[in-house]
């Protein structure tokens, strides 16, 4: 049995526990034991006083996220437990390959998808960068980092350490907990890219959007392709292998647009067929939008919690209906959201409305997700935040 501090539930409150579900939110709570600080490593009982979950405490709608359901000690052994899965499972799909074929770019730990809600762990070759969502996690974090270098085995030489946009009130320091390394080039499918773990978005690099990248190569032979919002360019140089005509990239971040031209650069030196231009979406579309027959809509999250859903539908068509106005006969569109707010209905009904007002026939292809690495733990559906559609416009 677990010695720590206790979290009461109401009556009738544990159910989502029951399910499995990792969250416990505020109004669940009775009373906690006194001195319970956030971040704190908490039992959670009921209100008869039976065990429930050991998890993190923290001030907010969620009050506890949820570790083990099992009433163990959260020690050495349960993160070299939890992280041995988290590997084993990617190297039985095939994603961990630290090989030199291919791909060398990862995401070892995906939050609750991982059963260790609150922490995000991706590799790039030889570094991975750990980033923490919560403050149970950002205190652990050196023992994680112990457990981290001994379930790799090798496999990893450089921790860097990256919470300062994800704890903002917290005020941690960005770097490296393990090793140092100014290597900062990864390869996924065989295609070279930076990852900017200083000061980029996320870690460093949409590793999310892999497959998603892999399928555009398909349809990209002999097109215009248009890449809205394209942060690192990862479309882009995707689009440039499978043979595009023409691909041109859009950001409003003069340093996202550094960064795609690098990328394409480090593949494609010297290639006339890529423009880059910094500039907003919907003015570029509006002004420039016109003769692309293959365009990707991969803006950042519109709706960041519920209060902003509405709002965020309206964006999603208006959006997309830009783009219907102006994709070729004959076009391919890429569209997608990232809002863990916005269901796959929710999205869907945006895209058909904006498809709708743009008077255009519209086909599915492909309805898209997130990838294996990213995985959904089946008793938090919440963790399924990547929607995309395909779509054939006549």
């Amino acid at each position: 049995m677990s010695q720590y501090k206790k979290i009461y539930l109401k009556k009738g409150k544990e159910e989502s526990l029951l399910r499995y579900h990792p969250w416990i939110f505020s109004g669940a709570l009775h009373h906690v034991d006194e001195g319970i600080e956030e971040g704190d490593i908490v039992r959670v009982v009921n209100a008869k006083g039976e065990f429930m979950a050991v998890g993190h405490y923290q001030d907010g709608s969620i009050a506890v996220r949820v570790l083990s359901f099992s009433d163990v000690a959260i020690d050495a052994s349960f993160w070299e437990s939890r992280l041995s899965s988290a590997l084993g499972m990617r190297l039985a799909i095939g994603l961990a390959r630290h090989d030199g074929v291919g791909n060398n770019a990862y995401r070892l730990v995906h939050g609750e998808g991982d059963h260790l809600p609150g922490l995000i762990i991706d590799v790039y070759g030889q570094t991975a960068v750990m980033q923490a969502h919560s403050i149970g996690m950002h205190r652990n974090r050196h023992d994680i980092v112990d457990a981290l270098m001994k379930v790799m085995g090798g496999l990893i030489s450089h921790v860097y350490y990256k919470s300062e946009t994800t704890l903002p009130f917290m005020e941690p320091e960005n770097g490296f907990i393990v090793g140092g390394s100014d290597d900062n080039t990864a390869s996924e499918n065989g295609l070279l890219f930076h990852v900017d773990w200083l000061r980029g978005q996320k870690t460093g690099f949409f590793i999310d959007q892999r497959e998603n990248r892999a399928l555009l190569e398909r349809y990209a032979q002999g097109r215009r392709v248009l890449n809205m919002f394209c942060y690192t360019g990862g479309f882009s140089f995707y689009a440039m292998r499978g043979g595009a005509a023409v691909v041109h990239s859009v950001d409003s971040s003069a340093k996202a647009i550094e960064l795609t031209k690098a990328n394409v650069e480090l593949n494609f030196p010297h290639d006339p067929r890529h423009e880059a231009y910094c500039e907003d979406a919907f003015k570029y579309l509006e002004q420039r939008g016109d003769g692309y027959d293959l365009i990707i809509l991969d803006p950042p999250a519109f709706a960041k919690h519920r209060g902003a859903l509405h709002n965020a539908l309206k964006g999603y068509t208006r959006l997309n209906e830009k783009a219907f106005e102006k994709i070729e006969k004959g076009g391919i569109l890429f569209t997608f959201s990232c809002s863990q707010v916005v269901t796959k209905d929710h999205f869907r009904n945006a895209v058909f409305t904006a498809a709708a007002q743009a008077h255009r026939k519209v086909r599915i292809l492909h309805q898209l997700h997130q990838p294996a690495d990213h995985p959904v733990n089946i008793y938090h559906p919440e963790g399924e935040y990547l929607k995309g559609l395909v779509l054939y416009v006549e």
